[in-house]
């Protein structure tokens, strides 16, 4: 990492303040600059992350940089690709921290020249809380993070990328995009889908009876509607069959519920009990946050 003097980080959330925080407290001599596209949010950025540069034009935030981190909405990095691409140094490793894959390494290889290296990574942190008055410097410590990398991506940019962020605290996973994709629509966009569809099955005013059973279980749906609407709309095919197997399993229960079967209900429900027991087991052991 000593070779790393530049940071740029495109997108200035959650995410993109909380990676700024961070960086600037473990690498205090770095240079980071911070880009976003919102005069308010450059005037909240100025105030909230005295340690960054914050600029307000993209191109020139990223001419020096070793290291550009994208941390916008996904759907945005096409063009955020096309347009910086001129302005990157030969070496620069380009990165996001996006929940797709698939799509931005197709629009990375399309757009980025030669010399500069791209490899997609997803921190897994933060909250449904979004905006940079929420940004921490310890929101990646002990969370997961997968790297992406395709045969055409430099193990010398992955290996960068993994101690990049095992300094921030993460424990780092490396796997195929079309791989992410495929789990993540299970495991984060799923979750995400059906806490929405239970808010929108439940009657308004019977919601203010609701317990903290129901407030866990439908925490993610508050999570802001343009960040997820691109997620799901960049991982299309893979949330659909999420969402048939979620229906499958609806539909067992239903039979059961509906034909008053107990056996098989209390089956049902003891095989996700187990199952659930066995992912906390596994988490605890690995000190991991579960959020």
């Amino acid at each position: 990492m000593k070779d790393l003097k530049r940071i740029t980080v495109i997108g200035l959330g959650l995410l993109g303040g909380s990676i700024v925080l961070a960086v600037s407290r473990i690498w205090p001599g770095v240079q980071i600059t911070g880009y976003t596209h919102r005069r308010n949010t450059r005037r909240k950025a100025k105030r909230l992350l005295t340690v960054a540069q914050i600029a307000d034009n993209i191109n020139k935030s990223v001419s020096d940089a070793d290291l550009v981190i994208l941390a916008a909405p996904i759907r945005s990095f096409e063009e955020i690709f096309r347009t910086i691409s001129s302005s990157l140094r030969r070496g620069c490793i380009v990165t996001d921290v996006g929940s797709t894959k698939l799509l931005p390494h197709q629009w990375a290889a399309k757009y980025l020249p030669k010399g500069v290296h791209y490899a997609g990574s997803h921190p897994i942190a933060g909250s449904e809380q979004r905006g940079v008055e929420f940004a921490r410097d310890d929101l990646f410590e002990k969370a997961l993070c997968i790297l992406t990398k395709t045969k055409n991506t430099p193990n010398a940019s992955v290996q960068a990328l993994k101690r990049f962020w095992s300094s921030l605290g993460c424990c780092v996973k490396i796997m195929g995009p079309t791989e992410h994709d495929r789990v993540f629509a299970n495991i984060s966009h799923l979750p995400h889908i059906t806490a929405a569809a239970l808010i929108n099955a439940s009657r308004t005013k019977e919601l203010k009876f609701a317990g903290k059973g129901f407030i866990d279980t439908s925490r993610v749906a508050s999570g802001p509607a343009n960040i997820w609407t691109d997620v799901l709309a960049t991982n299309a095919k893979n949330s659909v069959k999420g969402i048939d197997r979620i229906i499958t399993e609806l539909e067992k229960l239903r039979g059961a519920i509906n034909s008053a079967d107990k056996k098989k209900i209390k089956r049902l429900l003891e095989a996700a009990r187990n199952k659930r027991a066995a992912l906390i087991k596994y988490k605890m052991k690995r000190e991991e946050i579960i959020s």
